[in-house]
């Protein structure tokens, strides 16, 4: 299904997508089981204990995005943006403030230290101008230090700014005014429902949109343990490009960016290399390796398959190909069985086919 869903589509689509414990894998699982969120919703109450928002709740929040300019957007539709479409289970919903044709256009991410270097924020910007002038829109997450400088770099020409929280509660509160400037001149967007305050482990979803809606990841300066990493993480799993700046061995705000270049990421020094790395074409996308999204018949997970995989999950997450391995069963009957865990609140799917033990996904 590829079309714009009507007002009582997309209500009906935004419950069942914000219902506890249906993470992106599982409520694409219930589309293609029952082939609407209609009827998914009604069948809901068989097959698990799970209670979705109220109708009227969805009907505000689409009343409260249209007073601030804001939509959104279904999976299934024609203006959700066309890379993140194509990821192993994309994310049901963005809300979008700004101008949704930045969403399909060519676009890199840059990302970096929250507390960079001076040098850092101004190669940032430079990236961010001379990619622009190339055509590309820069794509980043609104944080302090390098993140902003590429938005900053980038306003002339177009970026797209991805949140951890709701659109309602942008963060961090300096870049209330960037974050204005990006709506006029780009997108901001979130998975998250609005009245949603950023937590911690909101931002690796984010993360996952950055890299998601991107050709290519650039980090640039990152420490040791930096968020920056997690998105070049999810940048590999996706099958994106992704590319780092070398730094001083001798600060620690340039180690986590050094390690990605020893660990195989293309080294670049300005905007003409990153474009070079990317050659002619998109890059190819991770092919799809839990198996078919969709299937023709309901796969049943054998007896205490269920049970097995739940005693391997933790909060560490793991690729159901993983799973399907450890437990000796095909990735069907494993993704099956993932869907009863997460309906029963055992399990979390996650974004590039992991999953992993309940409180991953949005309350």
């Amino acid at each position: 299904m590829n079309r714009t869903l009507s007002r009582p589509e997309r209500i009906a689509w935004a419950r069942l997508a914000r219902t506890p414990r249906i993470g992106p894998l599982t409520f694409h699982r219930l589309i293609g089981r029952f082939k609407n969120a209609r009827t998914a919703l009604e069948a809901l109450p068989r097959i698990s204990d799970a209670k979705p928002p109220e109708e009227t709740r969805i009907q505000d929040e689409l009343d409260a995005l249209d007073t601030m300019g804001a939509r959104l957007i279904a999976s299934c539709e024609p203006d959700y943006p066309t890379l993140l479409a194509q990821l192993d289970a994309p994310p049901p919903l963005l809300a979008v403030r700004g101008d949704v044709k930045w969403l399909n256009k060519p676009a890199i991410a840059l990302i970096g230290a929250r507390e960079g270097s001076a040098a850092a924020l101004m190669l940032a910007q430079q990236i961010a101008t001379d990619l622009g002038a190339a055509g590309f829109i820069v794509v980043s997450g609104l944080a302090r230090g390098v993140d902003a400088a590429a938005h900053k770099g980038a306003l002339q020409t177009g970026t797209v700014a991805v949140l951890a929280g709701g659109l309602d509660h942008p963060y961090p509160p300096q870049n209330l005014k960037l974050h204005e400037a990006i709506v006029e001149r780009g997108a901001v967007v979130s998975e998250a429902p609005l009245g949603s305050v950023a937590r911690a482990r909101d931002f690796p979803r984010r993360n996952s949109i950055i890299s998601g809606l991107s050709r290519a990841v650039v980090v640039i300066e990152a420490a040791l343990r930096s968020g920056s990493l997690i998105t070049a993480r999810a940048a590999g799993d996706q099958g994106r490009d992704v590319m780092a700046m070398p730094g001083s061995p001798l600060d620690p705000r340039a180690r986590g960016s050094n390690a990605l270049i020893k660990q195989g990421a293309t080294l670049v020094e300005n905007a003409d290399d990153i474009i070079t790395a990317l050659g002619d074409g998109a890059p190819p996308l991770r092919p799809l390796s839990a198996g078919p999204l969709f299937a023709e018949r309901d796969i049943e997970a054998p007896a205490g398959l269920p049970r097995k995989i739940a005693s391997l999950l933790s909060p560490t997450p793991i690729h159901v190909n993983d799973l399907a391995r450890l437990v000796e069963a095909p990735a069907g009957a494993v993704a099956a069985a993932l869907t009863e865990l997460e309906l029963s609140g055992q399990a979390a799917s996650l974004p590039g086919g992991y999953a992993a033990s309940s409180g991953a996904a949005f309350p």
